[in-house]
């Protein structure tokens, strides 16, 4: 996915761009569920991750998840707050508490799957 797809990309999941600065706020907020995607440019398997969303972008929507991302190659004080070794990585909040992490990319069924359980409460 070229850097021009990126913003197709988050033009179809509507997602809201957040830093390693302003997360905590953010996630303070309230008991939101939300999803922080943590992605870089150039990156195949952030690529691969994208283009699956996009193939079937109701299957990641869910009227009660909020999902965030930032660009940990931009934002390497993300990267390291995470103690991340590779991208993609999405984590999973409900407000400020931290309920899991989801990296490699698993495939979209997957995918789905967790965050269903997560919504379902079987965190």
């Amino acid at each position: 996915m070229s850097d021009s797809a990126h913003p197709r990309f988050f033009h179809a999941f509507p997602m809201r761009a957040v830093t390693a600065h302003e997360l905590d706020d953010v996630l303070a907020d309230d008991t939101t569920t939300r999803v922080l995607f943590l992605w870089g440019r150039d990156c195949p398997n952030c690529d691969l991750a994208k283009g699956e969303m996009l193939l079937a972008p109701e299957r990641f929507r869910w009227p009660d998840v909020e999902w965030l991302h930032d660009n940990v190659y931009d934002d390497r004080a993300m990267a390291v707050r995470f103690g991340l070794h590779g991208i993609p990585a999405f984590m999973v909040f409900r407000g400020a508490r931290k309920l899991g992490r989801i990296t490699p990319w698993p495939g979209a069924d997957a995918f789905v799957a967790a965050i269903e359980r997560v919504r379902s409460g079987e965190t």
